[in-house]
């Protein structure tokens, strides 16, 4: 895939998600990043033992990684060459430990006044909740938006850590908006990008802070399904499907047909998009007799004949199977660093430029991989293009 940020260098000062998450979406786009690491590693590591856990290489692939303790002056003056060299710095401390270590934005600053300097937190820098601790679940409770996704039924919470992820593709776009800008206008000064995770997830959640303002009203977990008419129901085989009906009447029609229920729409209950919306839990219980008849693969098959959107709930590891996923190379590895003649696979960047797909991936980096050529003196970025 076309490099686009070929020549931008990032130093990545992060742990865990957000910033890691920022700095290889960069990568993803071409970026040169060295992930700057303390002695034992970045924390996330070792979440199943060892240093590769999977945790740890879901958010930091096409990355090298050096070991630092900055608050020793050796390292700290290595860490100082490097940002001399970078365009970008990103760091997800909580307020006030990056100075405390030698990598506060003024200090980097005098190092080189074009850095474009990255600083995630929770809940800002300042004010009444700036230093409290802040997690994924946290931040998604704190948003509203958990209450969203908690079932009343069964509350607890579910899902992957959507907080942390988001928050670190927001400082990505924030980060992308000053490099363009310091390009744009020849700036020899860079742009300090803060981005918090409570900020990022209320952001998010727009459309219900859209409903509040407008409409007065509250949202909750059912709202946005029941409007959309979106289902999830369970088949023949065990295996589940997804519908997402929305108001078009051809979509309705032809789920009829599949189902060979031609007059359901008769009843009243379910004549309307207003009717379907008031009566949804019980329209649930009808469709879910007439799927439980069938395997899920009948009614995909049945689906997309008649132009139903439809799709099959998968496991995770059905994914890679599935024809349009192995169509367009959604799937790409590379050589395993602490496995030899193994190979290490992963998603690729969803983004294509004229056609070309993302194809080319660089396993995340062992622990201090590149420690060596480092304290040798030698450069750790790759050559600018002249």
């Amino acid at each position: 895939m076309a490099k686009v940020l070929a020549g931008v260098r990032v130093l990545e000062h992060g742990t865990f998600i957000t910033g890691p998450a920022a700095s290889m979406l960069l990568a993803d786009l071409g970026a040169d990043v060295v992930k700057v690491e303390q002695p034992e590693g970045d924390p996330f590591r070792a979440f199943r033992g060892g240093t590769y856990s999977p945790h740890y290489q879901t958010y930091n692939r096409n990355k090298k990684s050096v070991r630092l303790d900055t608050r020793q002056a050796a390292d700290l003056k290595l860490f100082e060459r490097l940002v001399a060299e970078a365009d970008v710095y990103i760091q997800n401390f909580r307020p006030g430990v990056a100075e405390k270590i030698g990598a506060g934005e003024a200090r980097l600053r005098e190092l080189n006044p074009k850095l474009i300097y990255c600083a995630i937190s929770g809940f800002g820098r300042d004010g009444p909740a700036a230093m409290r601790p802040s997690y994924d679940s946290v931040a998604q409770a704190a948003s509203g938006f958990l209450k969203l996704l908690v079932n009343p039924a069964n509350p607890r919470v579910v899902g992957p850590a959507l907080a942390d992820a988001l928050t670190g593709f927001y400082a990505a776009y924030g980060i992308l908006g000053a490099l363009y800008e310091r390009e744009r206008t020849k700036g020899t000064k860079g742009r300090r990008v803060e981005v918090s995770m409570f900020e990022a997830m209320t952001h998010f959640n727009l459309d219900a802070f859209t409903h509040l303002f407008s409409e007065g009203e509250v949202m909750g977990p059912y709202s946005r399904p029941s409007v959309s008419q979106s289902y999830v129901l369970r088949c023949a085989d065990g295996r589940w499907i997804a519908l997402h009906m929305s108001s078009p009447p051809k979509f309705w029609e032809g789920l009829a047909k599949a189902i060979e229920k031609p007059d359901l729409f008769d009843d009243p209950r379910f004549a309307t998009r207003e009717a379907r919306i008031e009566h949804q839990e019980v329209l649930i219980g009808v469709l879910g007799g007439y799927f439980a008849r069938q395997p899920r693969a009948e009614w995909c098959r049945r689906l997309e004949a008649l132009d139903v959107p439809h799709a099959p709930m998968y496991d995770t590891n059905e994914v890679p199977e599935d024809p349009q996923a192995k169509h367009l190379q959604l799937f790409v590895d590379a050589p395993h660093p602490g496995k030899p003649g193994e190979r290490w696979r992963t998603v690729r960047s969803p983004v294509s430029f004229d056609g070309e797909r993302a194809l080319d991936v660089t396993a995340p980096p062992l622990l201090g991989d590149h420690d060596e050529a480092l304290r040798a003196g030698r450069s750790l970025w790759a050559p600018r293009e002249s």
